[in-house]
């Protein structure tokens, strides 16, 4: 039984703070990893780059990147390392460790806030905007008496970080059906245990992302919320970001990882069956799965203004105790 204590809302910034203080420290004295890899500059070569992404579906058209010589063309020779998420992501390339690395938008916008350097310089991936078949929502086992996010006060609600994407959407879908978000108790559980812990009832609901959304409906849960699409339809949960350091020292590789991101973007969202392809060579899902998954959208353009209305929710929640300057954190 997972431990249901009540969410205490420092917790992200407890998370992420410390590495990243870290990192602060290392940034003075470590170069960008094109740099210390001999990069292309000098030699006329591809430039070498190391980027950090969490092995799930989003990434996908970084992946397909890589596959199809897209980056290669850009004059990029990248290594994709695997990371656990924005909260692992924000502090090494802060540190130098990842030249880039995808995260979410609630991890970069958390170290902006506490003035880390980071600058978001692609698109990551953005919600589908449509109610009940978005790549993410809110589940309830069979046969729960739940049937909107409003049925979600007074519950238990398992997420796979505290003070993040999850948890900061959820409770802003709950208030937007006319609920006390404030009720909600949220529980911290790693994305494959939750459908089996949903079916033992330790929690009341699951926030869940494919391919565990899809796991989830096939073992029977229902589908109470859309979040994502509740935040704001055109909401790109997550980006591609750097550190203002590489945009100064080397904006031409900054540009070209860009536009190389950029083509595998629009590649992807042309290329539905090569992004399904794809996903079986670099995670662990079945042929089965991978064919039945909501996939969602990498548009390269529009996914700015969202990160204002999590940025919002953020203030609103206390994650944040102050806003950044979003301006400054788009490229």
């Amino acid at each position: 039984m997972p431990d249901k204590s009540p969410t205490r809302r420092p917790n992200m910034r407890r998370m992420i703070l410390p590495a990243a203080a870290a990192a602060v420290t290392l940034l003075a004295s470590t170069a960008c990893g094109g740099g210390q890899d001999g990069g292309g500059g000098d030699s006329g070569g591809p430039q070498k780059i190391k980027v950090g992404a969490i092995p799930i579906v989003d990434v996908a058209p970084l992946h397909l990147g890589l596959d199809q010589g897209i980056f290669e063309k850009h004059g990029i020779d990248m290594e994709i390392q695997n990371t656990t998420g924005g909260a692992q992501a924000v502090p090494s390339v802060v540190s130098g460790e990842f030249d880039f690395a995808f995260g979410n938008i609630t991890s970069i916008i958390v170290g902006r806030s506490n003035d880390l350097p980071l600058t978001i310089v692609a698109n990551g991936v953005t919600s589908t905007g449509e109610q009940g078949a978005d790549f993410g929502g809110v589940v309830v086992p069979e046969g729960s008496d739940i049937s909107d996010a409003k049925g979600l006060e007074d519950k238990t609600i398992a997420v796979n970080n505290l003070e993040n994407i999850g948890d900061t959407t959820v409770r802003n879908s709950i208030r937007k059906a006319g609920g006390d978000s404030d009720t909600v108790e949220f529980v911290e559980l790693p994305f494959p245990e939750m459908p089996a812990a949903l079916e033992r009832g330790d929690v009341d609901a699951a926030w869940v992302v494919e391919p565990f959304l899809t796991a989830s409906l096939n073992n029977g849960a229902t589908e109470v919320a859309s979040n994502f699409v509740d935040a704001d339809p055109n909401l790109s949960v997550a980006y591609y970001f750097t550190t203002e350091q590489i945009v100064n020292q080397d904006p031409e590789l900054v540009d070209n990882f860009t536009a190389a991101v950029n083509e595998s973007l629009t590649y992807a969202e042309e290329n539905p069956d090569e992004v399904r392809r794809i996903l079986g060579e670099y995670t662990e899902m079945d042929s089965a799965t991978i064919e039945k998954i909501r996939l969602p959208r990498w548009p390269t353009d529009g996914y700015k203004k969202p990160a204002q209305s999590i940025a919002d929710l953020m203030m609103h929640d206390g994650v944040i105790e102050k806003q950044p300057d979003m301006d400054k954190l788009f490229q």
